[in-house]
């Protein structure tokens, strides 16, 4: 049986095309008084709270207030976004400029785990750093606070892959996760898994082959 080419990609965005930094939202919620902010092992104590505003169960002015219950010290939703995104580094403009290119040859979406909060913050870099909207590098963004779940769920690459109009044996899915990996396997996508800043480095060659 042949193999289908690849015609779409859909791109993570945190650890592929954005570079974040999570330990600096750590810090940042321990400046704030949040001293127990993460246990040993890097487990978080409040998964749940983050989870949620991920998923869309949860509003911003829901996780600011309940993010004031973890901390004793009196703070402002502008300290505690600050912190929130702090995490939140930069897109190197050699990447945007990759991506630029391949538009020429396939059709670029997105698939995120990310927030309002988040997502105000690097689409407003983004188009202060590269004069357009961050809207328009893909055909399609696909945001987990939107689309009511997140990833390694299953559905939600079943959700966009039917909402973009894709087969799933001509596109090809990136991340840096490999639980997310894994459940984008069972739709049958093609998939490569890559560690945090490679794209540049494994993509050409990963494209060449099929």
């Amino acid at each position: 049986m042949s193999v289908k080419p690849i015609h779409n990609i859909i791109f993570d965005l945190g650890g592929v095309i954005l570079n974040i930094n999570p330990q600096l939202t750590v810090d940042a919620f321990r400046d704030l008084g949040w001293t127990n902010f993460y246990e040993e092992n890097n487990h978080s104590l409040n998964k749940e709270l983050f989870y949620n505003l991920e998923s869309g169960n949860s509003s911003p002015v829901a996780f600011r207030a309940n993010v004031r219950k973890m901390i004793t010290n009196h703070i402002t939703d502008e300290e505690i976004d600050a912190a929130w995104t702090a995490m939140i580094l930069d897109i190197p403009a050699d990447r945007i400029r990759y991506l630029e290119e391949l538009k020429k040859s396939y059709r670029l979406f997105l698939l995120s785990n990310t927030n309002e909060i988040h997502r105000l913050k690097f689409h407003q870099e983004f188009e202060s750093d590269f004069g357009y909207s961050f809207y328009d590098l893909f055909e399609r963004n696909f945001y987990s606070h939107k689309m009511g779940m997140r990833k390694p769920n299953p559905q939600i690459y079943i959700q966009a892959l039917a909402e973009a109009g894709l087969e799933p044996e001509d596109t090809l899915f990136i991340d840096d996760m490999e639980e997310n990996i894994e459940a984008a396997k069972t739709t049958g996508m093609k998939v490569l898994h890559i560690k945090p800043g490679t794209l540049m480095e494994k993509l050409p060659g990963f494209l060449k082959k099929n």
